[in-house]
């Protein structure tokens, strides 16, 4: 890798961040503090991102630990949770550098929360081996970290150090060559271009493939959708995270401009003692898993799913019954333990002390992404990518809680400090790369699956390519959206002015990668589940080999 050129006015290095998570604002900030021109786009306000949303906490092994802890604990803990599918070599430079980047947070403003003897609050959750979780306002983790990195972006731009470009969506990178030198963007029904001397991606992920998600509305795929079309390989697109329970928005509070943010109800409400009951009020988790409610979070996805499905509604949704609570603990308790969520509930129009609350499993988290090396390097020259829409290999098949802010913080550090640095080898850890000789990406197209929309792409990809997956699904999936992206080809890109035009371009692309990565594993692996699971008969390394995919492969019928 060479050296960046100088193309700012100033003559100074440009980087462009697009996307305003934590690794888009922190990177940002680090850029401009190394004397970096940087342009930051977001495609909305600066608070709309996964990262504003993120209830749980980030993980660290500080320099004064819980007792016993330790860095190694923590690498043995994400290697565990990603079922044998993580990069060792990115799992280390996570767990080993997380104190350096809690650090540097500190230092843009983030106060995480304090016990009584003034030390770090560390919290224990699932999976870890000690209390390793640092909070900043206790369930508004997210929150507290946005808004002072936001505070600190916003400072840099008042005095010149970041050039901001709010409600700027991104429509393709602009590249000489392969090298990427630039992005073009819509700006008030304008198409406009900015260059420099790299991208940065960290666009966050995909929730809106699915009927139900965690994220926020615009997790769309757009950074993933930009690299792939720019020649970058992607990897482990198979794996998508569930959570079990996500509140359903009803029809009253759908019809609600200040309702339309998800709902995260957290497991702790289980843990509290709230069941699942189905539509006719029977609780049906004991049939399923000895641990009932409390069984792990894959395992109660799965089995809401298999509830639905049976009922012939893998659509549809189950309820949470936090009235148990209520009439075990007292009047109040609610309120009490879980304000948040009782004040959104409310705002939904639901009183959880007295009515049952709709949930369904929803997308969380996508393992997969642009493929990385620990650099934040992708395929492509002059191209980054950090955070969700990168694959470094930390998450592998499962994300170990509270490893996702960390990974965005970490890698889109490294990430900038490569750019600074003009010339560092790649981590040859894992393949880069697939044969696009060796395989025919095609599906045969259904001959009417109807007209295309996002709604209808939502609910083919739950219902198809969710929490629950078979062969026969996948290829049904596979044949209704190549009929559909042979009239809106979304492996090109659209000059239509329209930005929601664009982000169902990139939905459906993401759509076609995911289906063909899972179609492709026929084993069941980590978030990959597949009802038809078969051993596979190609050695472990060869299976990884080819999901390194490249826009050489073919997505649809010529």
């Amino acid at each position: 890798m060479t050296k960046p050129s100088a193309t700012a006015a100033s003559g100074r290095h440009r980087l462009i961040v697009v996307g305003s998570g934590i690794a888009g604002l922190y990177a940002s900030l680090l850029a401009a503090d190394a004397g970096v021109d940087v342009v930051l786009l977001t495609k909305g306000a600066l608070a709309d991102s996964n990262t504003y949303y993120a209830q749980g906490g980030i993980s660290a092994v500080l320099d004064e630990p819980s007792p016993g802890d330790t860095v190694a604990a923590h690498i043995a803990d994400t290697l565990k949770a990603g079922a044998g599918h993580c990069n060792p070599n990115a799992v280390r430079v996570l767990c080993t550098e997380a104190r350096r980047d809690i650090a540097g947070l500190e230092r843009f403003g983030v106060r995480f929360d304090m016990d009584d003897d003034g030390d770090p609050a560390l919290g224990l959750e699932a999976a870890h081996s000690a209390p390793r979780i640092l909070h900043a306002g206790g369930d508004a983790t997210g929150a507290g970290i946005a808004n002072a990195l936001i505070c600190a972006v916003l400072a840099a731009q008042a005095t010149g150090r970041i050039r901001l470009l709010g409600h700027a969506r991104t429509t393709a990178l602009v590249q000489s060559g392969r090298r990427v030198t630039g992005v073009e963007y819509l700006h008030d029904g304008q198409l406009k271009t900015v260059r420099g001397d790299a991208v940065l991606l960290a666009t966050g992920g995909a929730g809106q493939l699915f009927a139900q998600t965690t994220n926020p509305s615009v997790a769309t795929a757009d950074g993933l959708a930009l690299a792939w079309r720019a020649g970058a390989a992607v990897a482990d697109l198979e794996f998508f995270q569930f959570h079990p329970t996500c509140m359903v928005r009803t029809a009253q509070a759908a019809e609600s401009e200040g309702n339309q943010d998800p709902l995260l109800i957290s497991e702790a409400v289980r843990g509290e003692g709230a069941i699942l009951v189905d539509a006719d009020g029977s609780r049906f988790m004991p049939a399923y898993h000895v641990d009932a409610e409390l069984a792990p979070r894959d395992v109660v996805s799965r089995t809401v799913a298999l509830h639905l499905a049976a009922l012939g509604d893998p659509n549809g949704h189950v309820y949470l019954d936090a009235r148990v609570i209520e009439d075990a603990r007292g009047a109040g308790f609610l309120e009490k333990r879980f304000p948040t969520i009782s004040k959104r509930t409310r705002e939904a129009g639901i009183d959880w002390t007295r009515e049952l609350v709709p949930v369904a499993p929803a997308a969380h988290y996508w393992m997969g992404g642009v493929s990385t090396d620990l650099h934040g390097r992708t395929t492509v020259p002059g191209l980054y990518a950090a955070g969700e829409v990168a694959c470094t290999g930390v998450q592998g098949a499962n994300r170990l809680a509270s490893n996702s802010l960390l990974e965005g913080l970490v890698f889109g550090r490294r990430a900038v400090e490569a750019f600074l640095g003009g010339d560092v080898e790649s981590d040859p850890g894992r393949p880069t790369n697939s044969s696009p000789e060796s395989h025919a990406w095609e599906f045969e197209a259904t001959p009417d699956p109807g007209p295309f929309s996002r709604g209808a792409l939502r609910r083919l990809m739950t219902a198809n390519a969710g929490v629950l997956r078979t062969g026969g699904q996948l290829r049904e999936a596979g044949a209704a959206l190549a009929a559909w992206a042979a009239v809106v080809r979304p492996e090109k890109v659209t000059e239509a002015e329209d930005p929601r035009e664009h982000e169902d371009a990139n939905l459906l692309l993401a759509a076609q990668l995911l289906v063909l990565a899972a179609r492709e594993r026929r084993t069941s692996l980590g978030a990959h589940y597949r009802d038809d699971s078969m051993p596979d008969e190609a050695p472990a390394e060869d299976i990884d080999n080819r999901y390194r995919m490249t826009p050489k492969a073919s997505l649809v019928h010529d």
